[in-house]
């Protein structure tokens, strides 16, 4: 009985969280006045593609947008799995002065809000003319401390005499990184990765202060202009957002048990 009850609420739960997104959906094919109608059509009818045909329009720059955060996304994973496993590294492995001071510093930046160096950040990339370019977005994303501590903690899992081992047989620090550490912290980098491609991909503050070139905008910021635009074409913008959400639900779907092991290992929540 418990089971059933348990069972039951788990997939009332599923269905009020899915419903929206079911909406946007279903809604995206249907033509403006159907939308809001009454009763709900789950099925729209008629069906029609000319929403997303005309998110597609000369007047939209919706198809630049959404290539600017595909570079964006890529960008930063490649800087923060470059940036962020070296850095761990070093910390687990190497010993050089200070560096259990710096560890404790970098500790110490989780406690700070990513909010409260914006004004820093944008007079900073100002000197260096970066705002309205896609380095503004994704050089703070690549070095990310939440995870510089957590690889640094899974490469002290893996035992000190494999990597000893290989520096014995004359292995260098950057061939022992590669050939040994990376391959066996696979779990842990797929957990970034994952975890830091929903993150960039969704990100809208980032873009809306540093970006104000509508050519080189992200597609978060550039939909949220979109219903500026069209306010009152709900259709397009249910369009706009159902084709947005299409990469981190094809991700989570072939994706799942890294994000899963991710949850229960590194303690993130949503």
């Amino acid at each position: 009985m418990r089971k059933i009850i348990v069972t039951s609420l788990a997939a009332l739960l599923g269905i009020v969280n899915l419903f929206p997104f079911i909406f946007m959906l279903s809604s995206s094919f249907k033509p403006l006045g159907k939308i809001f109608e009454y009763p709900f059509r789950l099925v729209p009818e008629p069906f029609i593609w000319d929403n997303y045909k005309g998110i597609f329009g000369e007047q939209y720059k919706f198809a630049l947008w959404y290539q600017n955060s595909a570079v964006m996304v890529v960008l930063t994973l490649a800087l923060k799995c470059a940036i962020v496993s070296i850095t761990a590294y070093a910390f687990a492995r190497l010993r050089f002065r200070g560096r259990d001071m710096i560890f404790l510093l970098f500790l110490a930046a989780l406690m700070l809000p990513g909010d409260a160096t914006i004004i820093q950040r944008y007079v900073i990339y100002k000197v260096l003319h970066l705002t309205d370019t896609v380095w503004a977005i994704a050089l703070p994303a690549a070095f990310d401390v939440y995870f510089v501590f957590l690889l640094r903690q899974f490469f002290l899992s893996i035992p000190f005499e494999l990597t000893e081992a290989a520096i014995i047989d004359g292995c260098g620090h950057f061939r022992v990184f590669y050939r040994i550490i990376l391959p066996l912290a696979k779990p842990a980098l797929m957990t970034m990765i994952l975890f830091s491609f929903v993150w960039s991909w969704n990100d809208f503050t980032n873009p809306f202060i540093f970006i104000t070139n509508m050519d080189k905008q992200m597609l978060t910021v550039g939909i949220a202009m979109f219903q500026e635009m069209k306010s009152q074409n709900y259709a397009l913008q249910m369009a706009a957002s159902s084709l947005a959400l299409i990469p981190v639900v094809l991700l989570f779907m072939f994706s799942q048990q890294y994000f899963i092991k991710g949850i229960a290992t590194s303690g993130i929540k949503g």
